[in-house]
């Protein structure tokens, strides 16, 4: 039988949190991922994990309080459910999954949504394993999906018009960026580095309110890239990445 722990204000600084285990480079992400979670806590926030040694977890809180651009009352907003490597197979996202609406339900929630993609985009929830569920799309922008699963009649959750404009003023490559995972504030680090060393004009937004949040200029669920005032992708970037999708822009 499959052991869970859900992360409170007095274990979490004992507790690892999944995504970052073991990689010095991504310690300072970690305390600023824990910080930003010791402050989201009394919003209801739920990070649930195996107790393993892997990545194996799923986090979410109430919608009105939850970092991304969506309007919504009642619902329960999905950040992430992730389960990798050796325990895929296993039932595992299906049992965290099933906490969630069981909890969700237990708590008078109106429903769950998750932010996920018409193809399969990194960083997001499957789509298909999410709709075996129950989650119907209800908005969408461009190939991004909002999924949600209603227990009771009422008023979905919708993207914010801020959110449909993917579109920014400034021309230089842009990123849009938040605490919630560890990984970001490495690739930050690397990503200046890089485009100071390469002479490329970049610039980051951090998104460090709940105001800003609901009010980015694109689907955002941790981080967004924007090139020539365009959005381009959600993906976590590296210096490699970077330099890829730069040059391919330039082509």
């Amino acid at each position: 039988m499959n052991e869970y722990s859900n992360l409170t204000q007095e274990n979490i600084e004992k507790e690892h949190i999944c995504c970052a285990i073991g990689d010095p480079k991504h310690q300072l992400g970690v305390e600023r991922k824990k910080e930003w979670m010791k402050s989201k806590l009394k919003d209801g926030h739920v990070f649930r994990k195996l107790n393993a040694r892997g990545k194996i977890f799923i986090e979410y809180e109430p919608i009105e309080t939850a970092w991304v651009p969506i309007d919504g009352k009642n619902y329960e907003y999905i950040y992430c459910l992730w389960v990798a490597g050796s325990f895929k197979g296993k039932g595992i996202a299906k049992e965290l999954l099933e906490y969630a609406i069981q909890d969700a339900k237990e708590k008078g929630m109106s429903g769950l949504c998750t932010l996920s993609s018409k193809k399969k985009k990194p960083f997001l929830g499957e789509k298909k394993f999410f709709e075996h569920y129950g989650f119907q799309v209800v908005d969408t922008i461009a190939d991004y999906e909002l999924l949600a699963l209603s227990f009771a009649n009422g008023d979905t959750p919708k993207f914010r018009d801020t959110a449909r404009k993917m579109h920014i003023d400034c021309q230089d490559f842009t990123i849009y960026y938040t605490p919630e995972c560890p990984y970001v504030e490495y690739e930050v680090k690397e990503l200046s580095e890089y485009a100071k060393e390469k002479q490329i004009p970049l610039h980051f937004v951090k998104i460090d309110t709940l105001e800003k949040a609901k009010n980015a200029p694109c689907v955002l669920n941790n981080w967004a890239n924007f090139q020539n005032g365009k959005f381009v992708s959600n993906t976590i970037l590296n210096a490699n990445s970077f330099a890829k999708l730069v040059n391919e822009k330039k082509d």
